[in-house]
């Protein structure tokens, strides 16, 4: 989605409401919900189902998009807001990690209880349904909303979306899968068609909406672009053939912010609610409304299907029971001197803080400079701007469409503005104790980088880049990066103050992967990659740098030696094809023998992990496999591990080298035994899509389980046959 820009909120007295007191619910089954549907919907008029469909227009509700009422039988206007990472356009919410780095944590259990958090947040303020999460994947290094999603491999995105679903949706809150399909650069994504192969289709960008649908997703956005030549919110193959037919969606589809381009086409099509509601913000006309009624009178539009749009949105609402005690929207998205200012924070920083400093990936530590030892430092350098924001540059951009200070998320309607920011700077100056002088040069000033950066016993360079969605340019940056080279100069200062000091740690936060053409200089000691923390930022790094918390994350995409080493990159052709078929991301660098500066899944620990005692287990009856491993902690400090199953296919599957198709994080104190660690695969991790069958096959002969630290270290592997 995309929006105009508002006036900035001005924080007022408000009140406060104790958000983590909201009893826990279980969601009807979509059985349950629609037999509710189905009677209150019978009662209906015409009119009053397609006005169920049909948003209120841009700003003429309190939310970004807000459906119509139905006002006889009595059934709520709905309140739908983004964004994937907290809320949009209110203020006293919080403003959290982005989903790469939730995706980055490689952690089920914290990506869930970030879900569940962001869901007492959202309930709190009355939203019906929160507009997220995103999933479309990272296919190209700079596709501008990569960082609101969760990588470039969909086994990884299934699950960190599943996850999140299911944290948000045990509040009650109706989570939105987004977008489908194809939405994967921001430039032209207006008019170009994604032109996909149905194989690809189905293993790779259809994946993460087969999970979700299998967590009981309530709706599905479809995206602004084309789909082989049709647009996606009125595409039959797309929203009837393979999301509510192959998938059996049960939700309903609502179109991206003014992604809808007809009226039949698209209700025929699939599409069952239309946002905001106007053909443009602001027309007074709808393709649904009035329209779809003369529509279906002259013969255009079934009633029955009519029926089925409004019963669709209906279930959802009885499914995440909201027909019972749900809160009244108390804020407005574009009039905040009209919201009540209710608190809703709760203690969620700390979860916040916690998977700031989870998700941060160690790249490097030469001779294990970090963790940093305060009792044997006297004098750090912290320099760039993007180690401190200056407090009026907090909000100061709409959606955060501008790269001022220190990056914590990127630009767009996936942002949530900062109730307070937490910059490295800050985060380092707390933690630090007063015998640690920190010298600091908050600017990207290459003179007074080296200056500052000599005679500390340390010096830690920061730096940033930066990207959104396409409708705010910033630095010339229409949504996609241009480059993905660091911004504001950013290469010359690392090498600058590399060069003044022996002990460099570059810290970069980044959208997504970068070039780093000093990546081999000497004095470059460490490398830490928080990517976007959100409003903890600081503090989250503090933990990671001073050893409070042993760093575990994990890259969710490859950073390659060479931009040209990727499999695509973002195109201005009106058609973009999607070659590379199944070889997104690590799966191209493997299958063409291309070497990475870091690969998919890589993240270094301050403790080290043996694996032993590979076993595999298989069960003919049910087609199942069991695969186990011996991981233990051999270092000196308590950490967890990220430990990855992959499985290389028969031949005949013709499927990449090696697939993920597994990921536990567990805690290991050192010193501790070995503790087994347990990956079972069934039909879903075994088949592949065999487009003349049209449907999932397990392929018969022998496959290969590898089990390791990342997507190139492999520690245990073995074969098993499936017969």
């Amino acid at each position: 989605m995309y929006l105009l820009s508002r006036a900035i909120f001005t924080f007022v007295a408000c009140s406060s409401i104790a958000i983590s007191s909201i009893s826990a619910f279980t969601p009807l089954s979509w059985d349950q919900a629609y037999v509710k549907a189905d009677m209150l919907v019978g009662q209906m008029s015409l009119e009053q189902k397609v006005n169920l469909t049909t948003g209120v227009g841009w700003s003429n509700g309190p939310c970004v998009g807000n459906s119509g009422r139905s006002v006889n039988p009595n059934f709520p206007e709905l309140c739908l807001q983004d964004a994937p990472l907290g809320i949009r356009f209110a203020d006293l919410v919080s403003s959290g990690v982005a989903g790469i780095n939730a995706a980055a944590s490689f952690d089920k259990a914290a990506i869930r209880r970030r879900g569940e958090y962001m869901g007492k947040e959202f309930r709190a303020k009355g939203i019906n349904v929160q507009l997220g999460p995103g999933m479309n994947m990272a296919r190209t290094a700079a596709g501008g909303r990569n960082w609101e999603g969760f990588g470039e491999d969909p086994y990884l995105a299934g699950i960190a979306s599943a996850e999140t679903i299911q944290g948000i949706q045990s509040e009650g809150v109706m989570a939105t899968a987004k977008h489908i399909i194809g939405n994967e650069q921001e430039t032209n994504r207006n008019e170009a068609s994604s032109d996909i192969d149905d194989r690809t289709m189905h293993e790779i960008y259809l994946w993460p909406f087969a999970r979700s649908v299998e967590a009981g997703v309530a709706s599905v956005m479809c995206s602004y672009n084309k789909v082989n030549g049709v647009y996606a919110c009125e595409s039959e193959y797309v929203l009837n053939q393979l999301l509510k037919g192959e998938l059996g969606f049960k939700g309903f589809v609502q179109s991206d912010w003014s992604a809808t381009h007809s009226t039949s086409p698209s209700v025929n099509g699939g599409l069952d609610m239309t946002m905001p509601g106007d053909v443009k913000f602001g027309s007074g006309t709808s393709y649904f409304g009035s329209t779809l009624v003369d529509a279906v009178r002259r013969g255009e539009v079934t009633e029955a299907r009519v029926t089925d749009m409004a019963t669709r949105i209906v279930a959802a609402w009885y499914k995440l029971g909201q027909d019972q005690n749900f809160p009244p929207v108390n804020f407005d998205s574009f009039h905040p001197d009209r919201g009540q200012h209710i608190d809703v924070q709760d203690n969620h920083k700390e979860l916040i803080r916690e998977m700031g400093a989870a998700s941060t990936v160690l790249l490097r530590n030469k001779n294990n400079i970090l963790p940093l030892q305060p009792s044997k430092l006297r004098r750090l350098a912290v320099i760039g701007e993007d180690a401190d924001m200056n407090p009026s540059d907090l909000n100061s951009c709409p959606d955060h469409g501008c790269d001022k200070g220190t990056l914590a998320q990127g630009w767009g309607s996936g942002t949530a503005e900062f109730p307070y920011l937490i910059t490295p700077l800050q985060g380092l100056q707390d933690a630090l104790p007063d015998s640690v002088t920190i010298d600091a040069s908050a600017d990207n000033d290459i003179g007074k980088a080296t200056q500052t950066a000599k005679g500390a016993d340390i010096a830690i360079v920061f730096a940033n880049s930066d990207s959104g969605e396409e409708y705010i340019t910033v630095e010339g940056n229409k949504g996609d990066r241009n480059d993905i080279s660091l911004w504001h100069n950013g290469d010359s200062l690392v090498e600058a103050v590399a060069n003044a000091n022996k002990n460099t740690i570059v810290v970069i936060h980044s959208v997504g992967p970068i070039t780093m053409p000093w990546i081999n200089h000497p004095n470059i000691q460490a490398i830490v990659w928080p990517g976007l923390p959100g409003q903890e930022s600081g503090n989250a790094l503090a933990d990671v740098l001073l050893g409070k918390v042993n760093p575990s994350g994990r890259l969710p995409y490859t950073i390659a030696k060479n931009v040209n080493d990727y499999p695509a990159s973002v195109s201005k052709d009106m058609n973009i094809p999607y070659k590379e078929g199944l070889l997104i991301g690590h799966r191209w660098f493997d299958a063409n023998g291309i070497q990475p500066l870091f690969e998919f899944g890589y993240g270094m620990s301050y403790t080290k992990f043996n694996y032993d005692k590979i076993a595999v287990e298989i069960d003919p009856t049910h087609v199942g496999v069991k695969v186990s491993v011996m991981v233990q902690n051999t270092g000196n400090m308590d950490g967890a591990e990220v430990v990855q199953a992959y499985l290389g296919f028969p031949e005949d599957a013709d499927e990449p080298p090696k697939v993920l198709r597994g990921f536990e994080k567990i805690n290991l104190k050192k010193g501790a035994p070995a503790e087994p660690v347990t990956f079972r695969f069934g039909p879903t991790e075994l088949s592949y899509w065999d487009t003349d069958k049209q449907r999932w096959v397990i392929p018969v002969g022998q496959f290969t389980v590898y089990v390791g630290a990342s997507s190139r270290d492999i520690r245990q592997a073995a074969n098993f046959t499936i017969p």
